[in-house]
């Protein structure tokens, strides 16, 4: 058993790593949230993990479930707890306490990585009120539960399955807008703004951010049971217009206090951990990214740790399945070495004699390679290099630091970066002289060197290549990486980064399935196709895109779902399970329109013999549940016409597929 002066010890010894680790963020850029560290054992681990990072939730069993998967996991299959934060100002983090001190390091600085992101990207801004409070939200939260279930008039099963019933649809908020406090609407946000900003492709914005949602997102319906554009927040509709069925009466009666309550700050909780789930990609390759950075380019994890610390990151980077800390942490390396690809190319294209046409005859790669390399005096920092670390340029150097390091107070042989400032630290870590990309600049393609010659106004300011070199601006990936931080989310980071570099150079490809075959085929490596897919899987978080339409459906009082349908069937008996429990929050019945793909037996079998895939037939399909039974028609394709998307085709199945 722990003892808490174990814990104490356990937390001693981790003061310096911790201290250290956040004034290192700060050198390199990063502008994190203060971290509070705390040192948990395993059991308190599995408990904060059960409850989504933080101390205190509202009383109910989906917790005691989930902390019992999380121990059975770690007791039967080997899971490790590593990381645990979250995003709140300031953010806490917690360290298992029998974690070694390399995983314990690696930890902090993926945290204070995770906590810069958590405090600039703008997505998260959306979805907090005055500032991230969430500890203290959560734990309001906890307390008006409790009153409710303690309440003598309230029946505690009752609130146990309202609560049950709520959390089926806690996905259906709105992810393109601002978190709305208010009752009735709320104040336009600036997603507009962000969205020109950031240049998203029509393609794109017309899937996710259409301009009929766009310039609906200020305007205040004059009836909003009878919404004039679809209501994609259910949890906000419900709450202001559902009702439950009371089976005595056989009749919807209007929600009582406490449900109004509970279903409103159950959306507050969706929200807040919305942000989370849509820049998952992004969130955790920036902190994988940094992290590497600093445990090993910056020696951060000492000598003896890095083996561990190397065994560590491997298996999270490759592990198994759809993994965002490999392909986030790949995008960012892209942005960062295609925007000092950007920055060598304005350099060099200037030099006197050298046109876009003939870039790859004039220019020595290897030279050029070589010469981006970091001078021995920045590369190689110890207590006997000073006078070296004295004698480059200013802006690399931090003469605050390096005189304290000269009078002894700075331990520059274990934290060599403290004498660098920003500047120094870019130059020495500049992206394209490091051995995984010496070839970067030179598969740069002739159209990327056209479209850079086009915006270059100074035909031929340098007479040499060297020359052209010592203008080059080595904070130039690092600024762009920061930037894109603050503006993206993972369908924009995707939309706008994932290229056909990108997709050859990291072997990504689609795969479809085959009803002729009846297995899994890789079909396309084209970047278009894998972009497709993979804003499949975080557009609305890859989950069906579900509106209210019609709040009183054929003049009867019903509520009207329409599932936005983008070439993925939605699973039927999921869906009679969720529309069950949309009756019980709105106590009359509920429609759903969606469109569905049936291929006949006949069909299949000549596909199968003419070597080809068979050809679906998409057909409109009406669920209703009024309480005690499902009915099911099919309808008209004009009757669902409007609900398929025109564009965005995520079948990438080829023609000459067998």
């Amino acid at each position: 058993m722990t003892t808490e002066p174990e814990k104490q010890r356990k937390a001693q010894e981790l003061t310096e790593p911790a201290r250290e680790a956040t004034a290192l963020a700060q050198k390199l850029g990063l502008d994190p949230y203060d971290v509070q560290y705390w040192v948990v054992d395993h059991d308190e681990m599995n408990e904060l993990i059960a409850y989504d990072g933080f101390q205190t939730r509202y009383p109910h069993w989906r917790w005691g479930m989930k902390y019992e998967r999380q121990r059975k996991q770690r007791q039967f299959l080997g899971g490790k707890a590593f990381e645990i934060v979250n995003n709140d100002d300031p953010s806490n983090a917690f360290l298992q306490q029998s974690n070694s001190l390399a995983d314990q390091k690696a930890v902090i600085t993926h945290v204070e990585a995770h906590a810069d992101f958590f405090a600039n990207n703008r997505w998260f801004g959306l979805f907090r009120e005055d500032g991230p409070n969430a500890a203290a939200m959560l734990e309001r939260h906890a307390r008006r539960v409790e009153d409710v279930l303690s309440d003598p008039d309230v029946d505690r099963e009752a609130v146990e399955a309202f609560i049950d019933t709520v959390l089926s649809i806690e996905d259906n908020v709105e992810y393109r807008r601002a978190f709305d406090r208010s009752t009735e609407g709320g104040e336009p946000d600036e997603v507009d703004d962000t969205l020109d900003e950031l240049g998203v492709s029509d393609e794109v914005r017309s899937e996710v951010f259409d301009d009929d949602w766009l310039a609906d997102l200020d305007a205040d319906a004059d009836d909003a049971s009878v919404p004039d554009e679809p209501v994609y927040d259910l949890l906000a509709f419900l709450r202001e217009h559902g009702q439950s069925y009371d089976e005595d009466a056989e009749k919807a009666v209007e929600f009582e206090d406490w449900q109004r309550d509970v279903l409103e700050l159950l959306r507050r909780e969706a929200y807040y951990f919305a942000p989370q789930r849509t820049t998952k990609v992004m969130n955790e390759g920036w902190a994988a990214y940094w992290e590497s950075m600093m445990m090993g380019e910056e020696a951060f994890a000492g000598v003896e740790e890095f083996l561990d610390y190397a065994d560590h990151q491997a298996k999270v980077l490759n592990s198994p399945g759809f993994n965002p800390y490999k392909l986030g942490k790949q995008l960012w390396e892209y942005v960062e070495n295609t925007t000092n690809r950007r920055e060598l190319l304005e350099r060099l294209l200037r030099v006197r004699g050298v046109t876009w046409r003939n870039f790859h005859d004039s220019i020595d790669f290897e030279a050029v390679t070589e010469a981006l390399e970091p001078p021995d005096a920045l590369d190689r920092i110890s207590s006997d290099t000073l006078e070296a670390v004295a004698a480059l340029p200013d802006e690399y150097v931090d003469e605050d630091a390096l005189a304290a390091a000269r009078d002894g107070d700075v331990d520059v042989d274990r934290y060599p970066w403290k004498v660098l400032t920003y500047e120094g630290l870019a130059r020495r870590h500049f992206s394209l002289a490091k051995p995984q990309f010496r070839g970067f600049l030179g598969r740069v393609s002739r159209e990327e060197l056209e479209r850079v010659s086009r915006y270059l106004f100074e035909d031929e300011q340098y007479a040499s290549v060297s020359d052209a070199l010592e203008d080059v601006e080595f904070t130039a990936g690092w600024d762009r990486m920061r930037s894109v931080r603050e503006s993206h989310n993972d369908v924009t980071f995707i939309d706008e980064f994932l290229s056909q570099e990108f997709v050859d150079a990291n072997d990504y490809f689609t795969y479809e399935f085959s009803r002729a075959r009846g297995d899994y085929r890789a079909t396309s490596t084209d970047a278009a196709d894998v972009k497709k897919k993979l804003l499949l899987r975080f557009t609305n978080l890859g989950k069906p895109t579900v509106g209210v339409y019609d709040a009183n459906h054929e003049n009867r009082g019903e509520l009207l779902l329409c599932h936005e349908y983008n070439g993925v069937m939605m699973d039927l008996e999921d869906a009679e399970e969720t529309l069950k429990r949309v009756f019980e929050l709105w106590g009359r019945p509920v429609v759903l329109h969606t469109i569905t793909k049936r291929v006949s037996e006949r069909e299949q079998e000549r596909a199968r013999r003419r070597n080809r895939e068979p050809e679906p037939e998409e057909v409109g399909v009406e669920m209703r549940y009024n309480g005690e039974e499902f009915e099911v028609e099919e309808l008209s394709w004009q009757a669902v016409a409007e609900l398929s998307a025109d564009e965005l085709d995520y079948d990438t199945k080829p023609d000459d597929w067998l």
